[in-house]
């Protein structure tokens, strides 16, 4: 990952936490029913994911108490606005958004001196069957501070209360009760720490649960699609929900997309695009073995990437080039199909989000599409960094220094 790190595009958006965070974080992680961290030194992002402590646990997911129970952090008021890198689900930034939107300034103020635990409550206790994920509508966002700090002010308060009525005021047991609560959480009166909790509404998504699932349900029907075969062929014997239910890997899937105005693709306009130039370059090093040049010098020099185009079979020639030659093709004559020609995996490459759809639609689509066929190194990046990073991990170095290239120069 070092040549990520070099080009910050490895988590360079994490806050550094040490000190008496350490502790208010540690406070979180007890009030939230998990063991504390032994670092002394680690890092946070917006939703308070630690990559240092998950290590530690040897536990990606350290903050959720099974698949439907996610919770989140709040140290700082740094966190605001920063990626969430490692979400349950697509929402949980937005989720995130919401909260400094509505309590940015209380949070402001609680984090001088305490730290806030979020519950992430869609009121299900548990997961039990695949398409419970269907559950997910209204998420009500619950706000813990540690220490109780909330409620230690409106002891102080009352104290206050107390000590003006009457003569209270040369009660010297009242004058040693304020100034211990003054001495150890200092004057709270002027401070709002109230964190009403909020809602958020969900739409289409995607939820780690179940092995990975999109839930696609604002369109003509419901789509629901599982990453996990296991799961998906127990979410098809669910005779109760009037859903469509795909695998990932299902070609129909493609053809229901588009059928119901999801996604659509434009082969003659893909071509001219820096899109297909990337998706047709990573396939061809995928067909690269013990060259004499490094692979980085053979996708970015035009005389290098023709040599090697000739030298390598004449099958994996014909999949590389497969959607110029289709169109090349149908130049001549409309009887050719593309399924007869252009790679199935190419071809599902170079879909994309309807234009019609809302941003936040096109965005989810895209993780999708990426995961359907993972051809496009930049829009991997974009959309599904945690399988980036695992796909990265295995490719050959000179490859990584084209891909880090690739990413950091939007080409």
């Amino acid at each position: 990952m070092q040549k990520l790190k070099e080009a910050n595009l490895y988590r360079s958006e994490l806050i550094p936490v040490s000190g008496k965070l350490v502790e208010r974080y540690n406070q979180c992680l007890l009030k939230l029913g998990f063991t504390e961290t032994k670092l002394t030194h680690f890092s946070i992002d917006g939703l308070g994911w630690s990559p240092e402590v998950a290590d530690e646990k040897e536990e990606l997911y350290y903050l959720n108490n099974g698949e439907s129970n996610p919770h989140g952090i709040i140290i700082s008021p740094l966190q605001k606005g920063k990626p969430v890198y490692n979400p349950s689900h697509t929402f949980d930034r937005e989720m995130m958004q919401h909260v400094f939107r509505t309590h940015g300034e209380k949070i402001n103020n609680i984090t001088r001196d305490s730290a806030i635990c979020i519950d992430f409550d869609q009121d299900i206790d548990a997961f039990y069957e695949p398409l419970d994920v269907l559950k997910y509508t209204t998420i009500n966002i619950k706000f813990h501070l540690i220490n109780n700090l909330d409620k230690i002010q409106e002891g102080q308060l009352r104290l206050i209360e107390k000590f003006k009525q009457g003569n209270n005021f040369i009660d010297e047991t009242l004058h040693e009760q304020l100034l211990h609560s003054a001495r150890t959480y200092g004057d709270l009166r002027g401070r709002n720490l109230e964190l009403h909790p909020i809602q958020f509404t969900t739409n289409s998504f995607y939820t780690r649960s179940f092995g990975g699932v999109y839930v696609l349900r604002d369109f003509i029907s419901p789509i629901i699609v599982f990453e996990d075969e296991k799961w998906y062929k127990e979410a098809i014997k669910d005779t109760t929900h009037d859903v469509f239910i795909f695998h990932i890997s299902q070609p129909q899937l493609i053809e229901k997309l588009r059928d119901h105005i999801i996604i659509t693709y434009d082969l003659e306009d893909s071509v001219k695009t820096k899109r297909y130039n990337r998706i047709k370059k990573f396939e061809f090093a995928q067909h690269l073995k013990n060259t004499q040049h490094p692979i980085r010098d053979i996708l970015t020099n035009d005389l290098l990437f023709k040599s090697y185009l000739n030298k390598i079979d004449i099958e994996s020639r014909k999949k590389i080039m497969s959607v110029e030659r289709y169109l090349e093709k149908l130049e001549t004559s409309n009887q050719y199909k593309i399924a007869d020609i252009v790679d199935v995996k190419l071809f599902e490459a170079l879909h994309e989000p309807h234009s019609s759809l809302d941003p936040k639609h096109q965005d989810l689509i895209w993780k999708l599409l990426v995961n359907i066929s993972a051809k496009d190194v930049l829009f991997l990046y974009w959309y599904d960094k945690e399988q980036f990073y695992k796909s990265y991990d295995a490719w050959d170095d000179s490859l990584k220094e084209w891909v880090v290239e690739t990413i950091s120069n939007n080409i």
